[in-house]
């Protein structure tokens, strides 16, 4: 069975910064495709940042381009999303994405930007 478990969301001021960590058990990450993606109140579910399983290649949205970046860290099996010079419109639930023997997603994680 494949969980992929965030957390790392809340309230931020505008400017501030979050991580987001997202927690994989069932699959290997280091041969995952990961994604987070986000989905604010009436909108379509887009893609923040990606990072492959071969040669660590990284892509952002335009949005998310010199604020955010994605990692992983192997040994934890775990994604993570930094989060920086944040805006109120990066508030969103915020998804984990592994594109493995499958495609499974997390619960997502709220992040409010706000004063």
């Amino acid at each position: 069975q494949v969980t992929l478990v965030e957390s790392g969301g809340g309230l931020v001021q505008p400017g501030g910064s979050l991580r987001l960590s997202c927690a994989a058990s069932g699959i290997i990450v280091s041969r995952s495709v990961l994604s987070w993606y986000r989905q604010a109140p009436g909108k379509q579910r887009e893609l923040v940042a990606r990072i492959t399983n071969g040669g660590d290649f990284t892509d952002y949205a335009e949005s998310a381009k010199g604020r955010f970046t994605i990692s992983r860290d192997n040994a934890k099996n775990t994604v993570f999303l930094q989060m920086n010079s944040l805006k109120p419109e990066d508030t969103a639930v915020y998804f984990c994405n592994a594109v493995y023997t499958g495609n499974y997603w997390g619960q997502g994680t709220q992040v409010t930007v706000s004063s």
